[in-house]
């Protein structure tokens, strides 16, 4: 019932985005956060982001190049940081065209476009083939993932599968994901994602720079004695983010680091479609929200 209300919703909104990608992205802002959202005047970051979305990134071919998981690649070259793009073992516009038996025993499946599109594969021997090739055919058909959150910085993107190499350790973990927020050239600060592994409950950290949690969600008030181990690279990371979103009034760098070795994961440019309402949290005896403090640090292009 739950998965019958949510595609029923993802179809309103796609239909409102066809008659007024703005209505939608007001009416849906009016739903997340019970109040308007101010265009004219915004203050928080998700208020920004929508500001951003309709006022530059729409018709930012720079912003829509480095949307694309695929051509992203490019711009990360050109910034001088090829170094940081993973292995990529193959390209497709079918999915008919992958021969799984020439893939390696581990790797990654995604696509170019979309969120949360993605297939990890620990033991290609244990992997339902025909089940993986109905998945990614599901995901590829879908023309219109932009149209839920107004995206419109993915409308028209061509979707490609990518395959890249495997980037877990020998205990068989994927890498901490590690979320840099970089609000003008600058990351403020980087959000930590641990327990991934579909086992345990993610946890969703915010540190600074010099690796103090910060209060921005309820995990550092839930479990203040969860450890963050600090990666020993962490300043390259930082330096990394900054190079990275110097194009940009604000674009979250996603990063892996595995080891010492630092890896490019994507760049977002409106995460959560714009609407987190994770960042409505209130530290205790705060006067301000998550997303009013992380709106304060982001300068608009007025």
């Amino acid at each position: 019932m739950k998965s019958v209300k949510k595609t029923l919703q993802g179809a309103f909104r796609s239909g409102l985005t066809l008659i007024s990608p703005k209505l939608n992205t007001a009416v849906t802002f009016y739903v997340k956060f019970g109040r308007k959202l101010d265009f004219n005047n915004p203050q928080t970051l998700n208020e920004k982001l929508q500001w951003l979305k309709f006022n530059t990134y729409w018709n930012n071919p720079i912003i829509r190049q480095c949307a694309d998981k695929y051509r992203v690649r490019e711009y990360i070259a050109q910034q001088g940081q090829e170094a940081l793009l993973n292995d990529l073992i193959g390209v497709y516009e079918d999915v008919d065209e992958i021969d799984f038996s020439n893939l390696p025993n581990q790797f990654a499946l995604k696509l170019n476009v979309g969120c949360s599109h993605n297939i990890i594969v620990k033991d290609k021997t244990q992997l339902d083939i025909e089940q993986t090739k109905k998945q990614l055919k599901k995901w590829m058909n879908d023309k219109y993932y932009w149209l839920g959150w107004s995206e419109m910085q993915y409308k028209g993107v061509k979707p490609y599968i990518l395959i890249e190499k495997y980037l877990g350790d020998e205990q068989g973990h994927f890498p901490v994901d590690y979320k840099f927020y970089c609000m003008n050239g600058k990351a403020t600060s980087v959000m930590v994602c641990t327990d991934r592994d579909g086992v345990h409950h993610p946890k969703f950290f915010f540190m600074d720079k010099n690796w103090n949690k910060l209060p921005y969600t309820e995990e550092a008030f839930k479990y203040p004695d969860y450890l963050i181990e600090k990666p020993k690279c962490i300043k390259e990371a930082f330096e990394t983010a900054e190079i990275l979103s110097r194009e940009f009034p604000f674009v979250r760098v996603d990063l892996y680091i595995v080891g010492e070795k630092i890896y490019f994961g994507e760049l977002t440019f409106t995460p959560a479609g714009g609407m987190d309402i994770e960042f409505k949290f209130k530290a205790p005896g705060a006067e301000k929200d998550t997303d009013t403090i992380l709106g304060e640090l982001l300068e608009l292009p007025m």
